[in-house]
């Protein structure tokens, strides 16, 4: 895929500067810091959906495409991609910019499909409210 010329898919939900705190050993933003981030934004479509408290308990289909380096700015964008009694499953994707560079284009840098499950006070899954028409 030549990302140039795609787009982010699904909705904004978070964005966050890459700091030099994140690196890795070799210099780079650590992965894990790039899916925490990506974890907490992709939880706001699931939220929304369950209208309610909700965890993360698969992550599948996790791809890193780019390093992201000090500076970045990261844009997360997240979609639902589908439901079921107790569950969302959330595609999310990272994509960086330069932040010293205005009028740089956005690259994808990493995608994956996060699953929650809607749970009740007692920390059990719930099945999700029907969809408000």
């Amino acid at each position: 895929m030549n990302d140039e010329a795609e787009l982010p898919a699904g909705m904004p939900v978070g964005r966050v500067i890459a700091m030099p705190a994140d690196t890795n050993p070799e210099g780079d933003i650590f992965g894990g810091w790039l899916l925490a981030h990506m974890d907490l934004s992709g939880a706001t479509p699931a939220f929304e959906r369950a209208q309610g408290r909700c965890v993360t308990i698969a992550l599948d289909g996790m791809v890193f495409h780019k390093p992201v380096s000090v500076g970045d700015e990261v844009s997360i964008y997240a979609e639902i991609v589908s439901t079921g009694r107790s569950s969302i499953r959330v595609r999310v994707e990272a994509w960086k910019r330069p932040r010293n560079q205005a009028h740089a284009r956005s690259e994808r840098v990493t995608e994956g499909v996060f699953t929650y499950v809607a749970i009740g006070d007692d920390l059990r899954p719930r099945p999700l409210p029907p969809v408000a028409v």
